[in-house]
């Protein structure tokens, strides 16, 4: 293993508004990872919801009915109340991990405050809409110029300015563009420019992540991802370019060894 790889990545899927997707790019996320060989942990904070722990809950059951062994991380639910609980489970779950990948709630939540300033990569998933963009940021209904950034993004903002102080280490924050092609043209133009507007006065770094697609929401029962291309059968176009969208994604997210960008 690269010496890039021993320290434990900590990578971390928020945002407060729901709809966008967060839980879906996880859970691929965090297979992505451990079909790389890397040693994977997920922590789900959303306890009402359970979505990430609910589809690896159906991976575990779909590999127990089948005998078939895939790829599955280690992984855990908050109770949503317990700080102890908290705190034991995410040094727990780190502690043979290369990786932890912690999905938080679509609201805000202390837990999810306190996992965001630990994150080394933050992942703030939008669908590409002005109604997604409110969340970090705010635009004149005319121009569509951004005024200001949001309270959301002035957290982040705060949380990577304590984490450099503290301990000199940065938080590389990504904004991540998915549902992109059912969008009306004018419209994505106008969302586009105003997210790299936004990135250059916050710096968050903007990639393309997984379009709307039925198979997503197919898969989740069975528990697998688009990587999993030998449990559903033969592949159409659309399996392929969702395939490659991951590629894409993982790559764009630029994590440390052994999460290379090519996927199998």
């Amino acid at each position: 293993m690269t010496e890039t790889a021993k320290r434990l990545h900590v990578l971390v899927f928020a945002n407060e508004k729901g709809g966008t997707g967060k839980s879906t790019t996880a859970v691929h996320a965090a297979i992505a990872l451990a079909f790389k060989g890397a040693r994977v942990a997920c922590f789900d904070l959303d306890h009402r919801q359970r979505t990430m722990g609910r589809y690896l809950d159906n991976r575990h059951a779909t590999m127990k009915r089948t005998g078939r062994a895939l790829p599955v991380p280690t992984y855990e639910t908050h109770d949503g109340e317990s700080m102890d609980f908290f705190a034991e489970t995410l040094d727990r779950l780190g502690q043979d991990a290369d990786f932890l990948v912690i999905d938080t709630p679509g609201r805000d939540d202390k837990f999810a405050r306190i996992a965001v300033t630990n994150a080394d990569t933050l992942v703030t998933p939008m669908n590409d809409s002005f109604v997604d963009f409110d969340l970090i940021g705010h635009v004149d209904p005319e121009t569509f110029r951004v005024q200001r950034p949001s309270f959301y993004s002035e957290l982040i903002w705060e949380s990577r300015k304590r984490r450099a102080g503290a301990n000199g280490e940065t938080i590389d924050w990504v904004v991540l563009r998915n549902r992109m092609q059912h969008i009306e043209a004018r419209n994505m133009r106008r969302v586009s420019d105003a997210i790299d507007q936004l990135s250059k006065r916050v710096g968050f770094r903007v990639i393309s992540g997984l379009s709307e697609r039925v198979i997503y929401r197919e898969l989740f029962p069975q528990g697998l991802t688009m990587l999993d291309a030998g449990e559903f059968g033969s592949m159409g176009l659309s399996h392929v370019a969702a395939r490659q969208e991951l590629r894409e994604m993982m790559a764009g997210l630029a994590l440390p060894e052994p999460a290379l960008p090519a996927v199998a």
